[in-house]
């Protein structure tokens, strides 16, 4: 909770070792990680086993009840029926209940990997405490959960690639560029409303699939709430599916306190249309419910405000 390097270990090792594995995963309801969630991860991450979950509210330890060995070998017959040669598991309890259930204990797990100083503490409450520090020892979907999307969003020439390409580095991370300013650059003509929807789905296509490069953030210039945006600024409406479109876990509001430069695919150089366009981009946040810090400034006092708002998100 979650599964870490010594849990894929356990199963692929023991899978090695059997004709058929059955991996047995419990939860209580109120565990930190949905056991439903934990279950999808486990059946993805190893089809050719027979993944089973459980999640009734049943005694953890021994103490808790005179019926407990009774109650476990009863869910393990359940899950499964067949006779048992060996059963693997990673701590101590592992042999009591093989000898409970007829098979002989295994003790495989986290242990095989403690030849490496950094793995000799991987533990999955290690792993909730602090999911960055043990980021190799991941696997893609638990990275997935844990990973957080920072998405620099704001009106034009406000700085947002160049922040973007700023962080990246110093986070150890990728940024996913804006998708509308390639659009621009080879299509000259005035953007439609099937080009921007294109657009707004292109931006979260593009960072749907860069994601699994990351590491613990992942940087995005833009996603579909600019694209929002800029549709109500430029056709005076704001597409609900670009609205609803998946969200960031941050989003840094740039403020229009930098110069306007025209790069060739800009539209507001007029002052009272550029302050026009970055009320609409921060209503759209508003709106949208989302969490934001607003970043302000130049050159070092914006990039600090910006890794001051990433390092409390990481924290959280």
């Amino acid at each position: 909770m979650p599964p870490h390097a010594g849990h894929v270990a356990l199963v692929e090792a023991a899978a090695k070792l059997v004709d058929e594995l059955t991996v047995l995963v419990c939860w209580l309801p109120d565990d930190p990680i949905p056991g439903e969630r934990r279950l999808d991860w486990m059946r993805g991450m190893f089809p050719s086993c027979r993944v089973v979950g459980h999640g009734d509210v049943v005694p953890q330890e021994p103490s808790e009840s005179p019926d407990f060995w009774p109650i476990w070998t009863g869910i393990v017959a359940t899950v499964h029926p067949e006779p048992i040669d060996y059963l693997f598991a990673g701590e101590e309890y592992g042999l009591e209940l093989a000898a409970q259930v007829g098979g002989f204990f295994v003790p495989l797990g986290g242990r095989i990997l403690e030849a490496r100083d950094a793995v000799s503490s991987l533990s999955a409450s290690a792993v909730r405490a602090d999911p960055a520090g043990h980021w190799p020892y991941l696997p893609e979907p638990v990275r997935d959960h844990y990973r957080k999307t920072v998405c620099l969003h704001g009106a034009e020439s406000t700085g947002k690639s160049t922040l973007a390409a700023q962080l990246a580095p110093e986070l150890g991370t990728i940024w996913v560029p804006e998708y509308g300013r390639s659009h621009c650059e080879v299509h000259r003509e005035d953007l439609t409303r099937a080009d921007l929807l294109l657009i707004g789905r292109a931006q979260q296509a593009m960072t749907q699939a860069s994601a699994r490069w990351a590491g613990p953030v992942l940087l995005v210039d833009t996603d579909a709430l600019v694209t929002a945006a800029w549709c109500e600024m430029l056709l005076g409406e704001r597409p609900a599916e670009l609205m609803e479109e998946e969200k960031a876990d941050l989003y840094l509001l740039m403020e229009p306190d930098l110069p306007w430069v025209d790069d060739g695919t800009r539209f507001f150089a007029d002052p009272a249309e550029h302050a026009r366009f970055a009320d609409i981009v921060e209503a759209v946040l508003i709106d949208a419910g989302v969490p934001f810090e607003r970043i302000s400034g130049t050159g070092e006092v914006r990039l600090a405000a910006a890794r001051s708002a990433i390092a409390t998100l990481r924290r959280q």
